[in-house]
């Protein structure tokens, strides 16, 4: 009787590559002197605990920033995408052009937030323009890809955040809209309530998505993310890059089967 497939997820690095499943996380990185490091924990916050609908989104986003520091505990040559000075910068600078928008745009509503979303996605597309950490984020798919399905795959996932970009951007821009009408002393908290239901809702059209995958509609909303993750995000990683990502995909099977055992 053939296995069960254990549903992974996983992040790229500048150098390296996370891999996370259900109950446990693992993180291998190249080294500057070109060794390999791999470390692997149990999750102390397991998202997967989480059944409610609109709650599991939020609580996956949790997740994922809660071994961020663990990461740098265990592995301090690790290098975090965001750690990076001009993507610093650039979301300074994306944060006050929003302001900006909100603020002085006579656009309607729903437009200033599309548009805001659209904004908002500019520290990330810093980050991934650089070349080894799109080739991570390749070699992430192709390692955790090729595991799913049990043949060699290529550098894009079905299941890659970028796909949560369409969807995202347009619960934002609605949830945004809805909170710009409530009273200036409110309006914060409600865009705060907003920015947690839109990220609810976008985790619930995602599992859609996935689980309807020839939908026209889940076709369109997964076009954005396609396209972005096709043309920025991903590059083919060298064989090297390959290694750390597949040690980081060992690791973390490791634990969890352990957990299943």
């Amino acid at each position: 009787m053939p296995e069960e497939k254990i549903r992974l997820g996983g992040m790229a690095l500048p150098n390296g590559v996370l891999v996370h499943g259900p109950r446990a996380w693992a993180c291998a990185i190249r080294r500057t002197d070109g060794s390999l490091e791999v470390a692997a924990e149990r999750k102390r916050f397991r998202a997967a605990d989480v059944e409610l609908p609109f709650l599991r989104g939020p609580a996956r986003l949790l997740e994922s920033f809660a071994v961020l520091p663990a990461i740098k505990r265990r592995l301090p040559a690790a290098k975090l995408p965001y750690e990076r000075p001009d993507v610093l910068a650039a979301a300074l600078a994306s944060a006050a052009a929003v302001k900006v928008l909100r603020d002085g745009s006579r656009l309607r509503p729903a437009a200033q937030e599309l548009l805001s979303g659209i904004l908002s996605l500019a520290p990330a597309t810093i980050a991934l323009r650089s070349s080894e950490l799109a080739a991570y984020h390749g070699a992430e798919h192709i390692a955790i890809g090729t595991y799913e399905h049990g043949e060699p795959r290529a550098k894009e996932h079905e299941r890659c955040g970028s796909h949560l970009v369409g969807p995202l951007l347009a619960t934002s821009a609605v949830g945004n809209a809805l909170a710009a009408r409530v009273p200036a002393r409110l309006r914060g908290p409600a865009r705060l309530a907003a920015q947690v239901g839109a990220l609810g809702a976008t985790t619930e059209i995602f599992g859609w998505m996935t689980r309807h995958p020839d939908s026209r509609v889940a076709r369109a909303l997964a076009l954005p993310g396609h396209e972005l993750q096709h043309r920025l995000a991903t590059e083919n990683p060298s064989r090297e890059q390959l290694e750390v990502a597949e040690a980081a995909l060992q690791a973390c099977l490791e634990l969890e089967r352990d957990d299943r055992a």
